[in-house]
């Protein structure tokens, strides 16, 4: 190892930063779920992660990191626009038409979309594993969708895979974009890139004037405090940082953990429907990503 190389991160941080976006993740949906009863979705999320990208920001920057590059805040507008105003403002939307459980069974398919997007950029053909479990995944998702009961909301359903699409993206040529060493501050700037564009869009789509008009309920206040503490400050950074020091594969194996939690939490505390179709069809979901991202650790 080069006498320049940075020293390999710890095993106990690589594991909490994992636990993180398996579990606090998977609590999200059900937050967003309960912020959305009286918050309007889009300036919500700008808020989100405004709130939370100043803070990052100040603190990285009052520890010593040095001021970011313009070049850098390009970077962070582009991945911004890309995590957190397509991917996650997506399925903020979404949670207004499509419970909080099936919209995490939905956005686990984005695993399915980095093996599309890498091949489409010229990386080899995938394995037959990962192409049964690519296979197995849009079947899962096509009996999710499929006429009669419990079927999930078309237009919904259609905004959640364009988000997962968004996300896929962002992750795999974040490695490739100038960004600060300092996870933190590189967090903060993605964050106030993409709550700027999210309270932006807001605006533009009229929330201030439903905002206006809401009285927000100590509910939807204590989710968005929730969401901004453990979502953004704890989650998408150690989110970032796991992007840096490990693959886009081994990261993505979040995917198929969140919907087990979001859906629990679903059923349990806001006694959201999941039947045995809705069961079946996550199931194939999320044994078709599994397959894949066993097969691309390997």
């Amino acid at each position: 190892m080069s006498a320049s190389s940075p020293p390999a991160p710890s095993r106990a941080l690589v594991i909490a930063a994992f636990a993180t976006i398996y579990l606090v993740w998977g609590s999200t949906y059900l937050a967003i779920a309960i912020a959305i009863e009286t918050l309007p979705p889009l300036l919500m999320a700008g808020v989100r992660f405004l709130i939370a990208g100043v803070v990052l920001y100040s603190a990285a920057r009052l520890t010593g990191a040095a001021r970011p590059e313009p070049r850098m805040w390009r970077s962070a507008l582009l991945l911004g626009a890309l995590f957190l105003l397509m991917g996650n403002g997506g399925v903020v939307w979404a949670e207004q038409r499509v419970a909080s459980g099936l919209a995490a069974v939905l956005v686990a398919t984005m695993p399915l979309w980095t093996v599309v997007i890498e091949r489409m950029r010229g990386a080899p053909t995938p394995p037959p594993a990962t192409i049964a479990g690519l296979l197995a995944g849009l079947a899962g998702v096509a009996l999710l969708l499929a006429p009669g009961g419990g079927r999930v909301d078309l237009l919904g359903a259609a905004v959640l895979t364009l988000a997962s699409i968004s996300w896929a993206y962002a992750s795999i040529i974040s490695k490739g974009q100038p960004l600060p060493k300092s996870g933190a501050l590189s967090s903060g700037m993605q964050m106030l890139a993409g709550g700027g564009c999210l309270t932006l869009v807001g605006l533009l789509n009229g929330e201030a004037t439903q905002l206006a008009s809401a009285v927000p309920s100590t509910r939807s206040l204590l989710a968005l405090l929730y969401l901004i503490v453990f979502g953004s400050l704890l989650g998408f950074t150690a989110f970032t940082w796991l992007l840096q020091v490990s693959t886009p594969g081994r990261v993505a194996t979040y995917a198929y953990v969140n919907p087990v939690v979001a859906v629990t939490l679903g059923w349990a505390v806001a006694g959201e429907p999941f039947g045995l179709r809705h069961l079946a069809a996550s199931a194939v979901i999320i044994g078709g990503v599994a397959l894949i991202t066993a097969t691309r650790r390997r």
